[in-house]
């Protein structure tokens, strides 16, 4: 069967891959996304697990690119379940009539390059494809990480992953077992935990959670939004996070320990993890020693919360507040019923599962109706691994990234013309909508470039644009500087691969944020993409 040709192809029909097919479809190009899901929502899709909920509040967490609604789609609290984040983005597909250019149930396998005519050669289990150009809109967070325990495949009892979570399910009364104790696993355990018979909590590393302050939104409070959108974007696109708040200006040592706990006290009263990370003290996530004082108030009230000294133990971090910053409605709580429990698997790992449930390696024995593994992804690259992608000269993606990924921007790597990446490898890590919108606003002005060239009477049709390798070793280089002048590194995490059994460790993010890292693309369109080629 002959390959389907279009312009572009867009891997992903999540929030990135929305957003690119419509500002390549309005350059006048043919376009299909492509989507191994049966519908748009990519992230939002597959995380149906109950208590999903997006940790940036809602005014945010959406598209900018269409103002007028923006303003008018309705959403009723600060913070967005999935059920909600899916069906906005469903809108926002049929509002610009994109369905048409989407193709669901279509599992991508391979991609290469084709050098003798400059087109992209893509592979599903649905026929193949062709393009000049490959937009990959894959996710930071899509491939599921199920952890490595012996005997995972003999449990007969209902096995799930919170990244393919089932339509339909009924935990009531069920004994319930969870491992992994993330952003996901928080937002899990708080949600199931007054609906099941028994809860037990497998947990490796202790979290830093403070209340998501979740509340409804009043129409006052709405219509104010509508009418200051302008601003808090621009706001929110000039921050390290993205998320609408004001972020600190002084440090810890800047005030008295009343002053600083006062502040610790107003952001926790407020709620969300990320302005409590950044709202607080600029110095939090730089020096240890700043980083403690924010350590010693949360593990505070996790001493005023939870009643048990034994679970208060397990549930008291050790490391500093460096992972990902979590927010919660009620977690902590959780722990003061007699139905849940906790194992810290640091201290009495899972030695095997079961057919019945989990065995320690102490020999206790938790028998289990359900086991769910909150485990979460190989983060940021893990998606790109699984495809086989060969570029120029036959080199494939795994083989240019060997052990570490490496991109130029988070957009593109060495040796493969015009495959662009939404959110690759050593992107930010922050509001995800604007980090969307500045990479494709990016990629666009790229591929409009290059339609130029092409369209150049004096110009061969074989044009494509790639990556300097210089470019990307500058870009993996000030990723790994401004890494290195963090506390991140000092804790094993998904930031650096952390979570991922044999992945090699290395900096994933670029750690400069949201507000640098849009002026960054922007320098790069400005100054002509003198870090890329024309070939």
């Amino acid at each position: 069967m002959a390959s389907q040709f279009y312009d572009a192809v867009i891997i992903g029909a999540g929030m990135g891959g929305i957003y690119q097919a419509s500002r390549l479809l309005k350059l006048g190009l043919t376009v299909k996304v492509l989507d191994r899901a049966d519908g748009p929502g990519g992230t939002w899709y597959w995380n149906r697990y109950p208590g999903a909920m997006s940790d940036t509040h809602s005014h945010l967490y959406r598209y900018s690119w269409d103002k007028e609604d923006l303003q008018t789609y309705p959403w009723s609290t600060n913070y967005l379940d999935s059920k909600d984040i899916l069906g906005y983005l469903n809108h926002v597909v049929d509002r610009h009539d994109l369905r048409k250019h989407m193709q669901f149930r279509t599992e991508v396998l391979s991609m290469r390059w084709n050098e003798e005519d400059y087109t992209w050669t893509i592979d599903t289990l649905s026929g193949s494809f062709s393009a000049r150009y490959v937009v990959t809109a894959v996710g930071l967070l899509s491939e599921p990480n199920w952890p490595s325990i012996p005997g995972r495949d003999s449990f007969q009892g209902e096995l799930y992953h919170t990244s393919r979570w089932p339509e339909t399910y009924d935990l009531t009364g069920k004994r319930v077992g969870v491992i992994g104790n993330g952003s996901t696993g928080v937002q899990l355990i708080t949600t199931i935990a007054p609906l099941v018979g028994s809860l037990l909590c497998f947990q490796r590393s202790p979290q830093y959670s403070v209340p998501a302050g979740r509340k409804a939104v009043s129409k006052d409070e709405r219509d104010l939004i509508n009418g200051s959108y302008d601003d808090i974007w621009a706001q929110a696109r000039k921050s390290l996070s993205g998320g609408g708040f004001d972020e600190a200006k002084i440090k810890t040592t800047d005030v008295s320990k009343e002053e600083r706990d006062q502040i610790y006290q107003a952001l926790w009263d407020q709620g969300s993890g990320l302005r409590f990370l950044l709202g607080s003290f600029q110095d939090i996530i730089t020096d240890e020693t700043a980083n403690q004082t924010a350590c010693d108030f949360i593990k505070g009230k996790i001493a005023e919360i939870v009643k048990d000294p034994e679970k208060r133990r397990k549930l008291t971090p050790k490391d500093l507040y460096a992972r990902r910053p979590l927010c919660d409605t009620g977690y902590y709580e959780q722990f003061n019923r007699d139905n849940v429990d906790i194992v810290d698997i640091k201290e009495n790992p899972i030695s095997k599962i079961v057919s019945n449930g989990v065995k320690l390696s102490d020999g206790t024995f938790h028998e289990l109706d359900v086991l769910i593994c909150a485990t979460g992804f190989n983060a940021f690259d893990g998606a790109y691994r699984r495809l086989h992608i060969q570029g120029r000269n036959g080199v494939t993606l795994n083989e240019h990234w060997k052990g570490a990924p490496s991109t130029n921007m988070g957009v593109a790597s060495a040796g493969f013309p015009n495959l662009f990446m939404i959110l690759g490898p050593r992107s930010p890590l922050a509001n995800v909508p604007p980090m969307i919108e500045a990479h494709v606003d990016f990629i666009t002005s790229a591929i409009t470039r290059v339609e130029e060239h092409r369209n150049q009477a004096s110009t061969h049709l074989n044009v494509a644009m790639e990556t300097t390798q210089q470019g990307e070793d500058e870009w993996g280089a000030l990723c790994d500087m401004i890494s290195d002048k963090m506390l991140f590194k000092r804790v094993d995490s998904y930031f650096y691969g952390g979570n991922v059994e044999g992945k090699t460790r290395s900096t994933l993010i670029f750690f400069g944020g949201l507000g640098m890292f849009s002026q960054k693309l922007q320098e790069c369109v400005d100054s002509g993409y003198p870090s890329f080629k024309l070939i």
